[in-house]
């Protein structure tokens, strides 16, 4: 089931709305087909592993790493597909939320094939949160917050200038982030210091470039910011509050969308509108630390470098209110890995 998640992750940034699924085909403890969903609308994980897997599919058990699909969308239905090719075995992970392409476990078991569903369950939904939870009715998007912090957890230094924290290994791990992602966000802050473009520029292009979305209850984003010269090519929607509607037509006539809304998750029910099912926010320090006080992030991810920046340093949490030890909530641990000489740990922080 491991080596079926890893394949699954295969069809990040190609396969959404779609999850990420793997497939193994096991035939008398040998591995005979691999396959995942590697396009959207192309074929689904098991297929592309039975067409593999041939003849020696037959009598073989299969690994995938979501119950498999009942209905007939884009392509037809892996149970059928699984019944014809002869299988003996079906071991799923995690239960098809989807009401639509549900009940691909009961069809197999009525079929005469053995069933075995929640291996590695949580690892699977971890894997495709924005699919689980939109599938569960969410009218907003799950929100990962990525922060790039040194060994003391800080996000800048005391001059406050933009500087690289981290290496070239993390700067492509974040861009794929950012590739697998519906929409890309940072507060106002970060933009006008950084002046990032916010695009995927060092991992393979999305199927659909993310939305650029910027936090900035003032509109105050400069005009001639990157973000505003760029909003033709690729879209940019700003987040206010609505109280400065001079400078919001001066950024809507300059492309760019607006949206006016009075709260966080008002703001984050929007993109839920507009098909948003995954924001990743890279910062700024305020942005991060308002939404994990509103119970609003989902993941956590924070990339380490080996530096120390010291007394007078922009702590990654410095508007986070104070916790006592005892009563802190201790995050789960989702995955944690080696960037070069970085290190990345993704938490879980809500589960809903």
């Amino acid at each position: 089931m491991r080596r079926a998640l890893e394949l699954g992750a295969r069809g990040a940034a190609r396969v959404a709305p779609n999850p990420k699924v793997g497939a193994v085909v096991v035939q008398h403890g040998t591995v005979v087909g691999e396959g995942w969903h590697a396009e959207y609308g192309h074929e689904h994980a098991e297929i592309a592993a039975l067409r593999e897997a041939g003849n020696r599919a037959r009598g073989a058990t299969v690994y995938v790493s979501l119950e498999p699909c009942n209905h007939t969308g884009k392509t037809g239905p892996c149970t059928e597909a699984l019944i014809a090719a002869g299988v003996a075995r079906v071991v799923y992970a995690a239960p098809d939320p989807n009401p639509v392409a549900a009940g691909g476990a009961s069809r197999l078991a009525a079929a005469g094939i053995a069933i075995t569903g929640g291996v590695l369950a949580r690892e699977a939904e971890d894997r495709n949160a924005p699919f689980f939870f939109a599938a569960r009715g969410a009218d907003r998007p799950v929100v990962t917050l990525k922060l790039a912090v040194s060994i003391d957890g800080a996000i800048a230094d005391v001059s406050r200038q933009p500087g690289w924290l981290t290496g070239r290994e993390t700067r492509a791990a974040v861009h794929a982030l950012r590739a697998d992602a519906d929409a890309i966000g940072v507060g106002v802050g970060t933009a006008i210091a950084d002046d990032p473009a916010l695009t995927v520029r060092f991992a393979p292009p999305p199927r659909v470039a993310p939305l650029r979305v910027i936090f900035d209850r003032t509109a105050r984003l400069p005009l001639a910011s990157q973000l505003v010269r760029t909003a033709r090519e690729q879209p940019v929607l700003v987040v206010t509050n609505g109280s400065h509607p001079n400078n919001e037509e001066a950024l809507r006539a300059a492309g760019l969308d607006i949206a006016a809304v009075p709260s966080m998750e008002a703001a984050l029910r929007h993109l839920g509108t507009r098909g948003v099912r995954h924001l990743l926010v890279e910062g700024g320090a305020v942005l991060g630390s308002s939404l994990l006080e509103a119970g609003l992030v989902h993941h956590l991810v924070i990339i380490q470098a080996p530096v120390i920046l010291g007394a007078g340093a922009l702590s990654a949490f410095a508007t986070f209110p104070s916790q006592r030890v005892a009563l802190a909530p201790r995050l789960r641990v989702v995955e944690r890995k080696a960037l070069g000489a970085d290190l990345m740990t993704v938490y879980a922080v809500s589960g809903d």
